[in-house]
């Protein structure tokens, strides 16, 4: 009787779980089918599935429809990309590691200053930043992104590595400057393997948020040349008079293949606690 109530209980839950999830995924799987739909069947029909189908939409919205495809696109997103994620992570593992196993002049001060830009709304000091960079030369580059992100310029991902380097012990440290470590090596050999789990969260935090980033993007690239996937699937929307959805919707199925992809390959590290890491054994 009791295997039997608990058998009940437990597809009971996958049940109320693979409703939610549907529910979670549905948007997904509509913008996948309309990606095959025509404008009439898109806007006409509230039903996911329909009699007539495009089936070379995803073929003229990647050739796009002016000198530049979204291969360009794509490339120079990666162009933006790639580089900003690791000099976000190269330049936030060694502010957080200061923070955390260091002790200096004002280290409490700067590191309060450090929590309060998050408090900080990032249109505040949106003019004095272009102000800034077009006085550096730098607009319709990449060096807005780029370059601030060399420097440690995210208050989150630095406070959220400080946390994680706070949880080890510093019995580790100890030992390894017992065997003749410096700090660089207690961080590259010893920290390092066991923050995984942070250091892949800013990753993947990193790159959907640059690579989904569209407000800062039409700020300061301007040239089609240079544009990023977000900047190209709204100029589809202003080339022509008649919007071919489907082809828009194809691309923003291909655009969200990045995010997922990596997010799948990575998931492993990120939710991975810290407490498994290294420490046993």
């Amino acid at each position: 009787m009791i295997i039997t109530r608990l058998r009940s209980n437990k597809w009971g839950s996958y049940a109320l779980l693979s409703a939610l999830g549907f529910v979670m995924v549905y948007p997904l799987i509509w913008l996948f089918v309309s990606s095959f739909k025509t404008n009439k069947d898109i806007f006409g029909s509230s039903s996911l599935f329909t009699g007539n189908y495009v089936w070379d939409s995803y073929a003229k919205g990647w050739a796009g429809t002016g000198q530049y495809g979204f291969q360009d696109f794509f490339v120079n997103t990666f162009i933006l990309v790639v580089p900003t994620v690791i000099f976000t992570i190269v330049s936030s593992v060694i502010v957080a590691y200061g923070f955390s196993r260091f002790r200096f002049p004002l280290q409490t001060f700067l590191f309060s200053l450090m929590m309060a830009t998050l408090m900080l709304p990032d249109s505040s000091v949106l003019i004095p930043r272009y102000i800034l960079f077009n006085k550096l030369g730098w607009l319709d580059t990449y060096l807005p992104f780029i370059m601030p992100a060399a420097f440690a310029t995210s208050a989150f991902f630095i406070y959220m590595l400080v946390q994680f380097f706070r949880g080890l012990p510093r019995e580790l440290d100890e030992s390894a400057k017992i065997d003749g470590c410096n700090s660089f090596t207690i961080l590259m050999r010893i920290l390092l393997p066991l923050c995984k789990p942070a250091i892949f969260s800013v990753g993947i935090f990193q790159f959907m948020w640059t690579w989904n980033d569209f407000f800062n993007s039409i700020i300061y690239i301007s040239s089609v040349k240079k544009y990023t996937v977000s900047l190209g699937l709204r100029m589809t929307l202003d080339t022509s008079s008649v919007v071919s959805w489907n082809q828009v919707l194809a691309m923003s199925v291909i655009s969200i293949v990045p995010c997922v992809l990596l997010f799948f390959l990575a998931q492993k590290y990120f939710v991975e606690g810290i407490s498994t890491t290294g420490l046993k054994g």
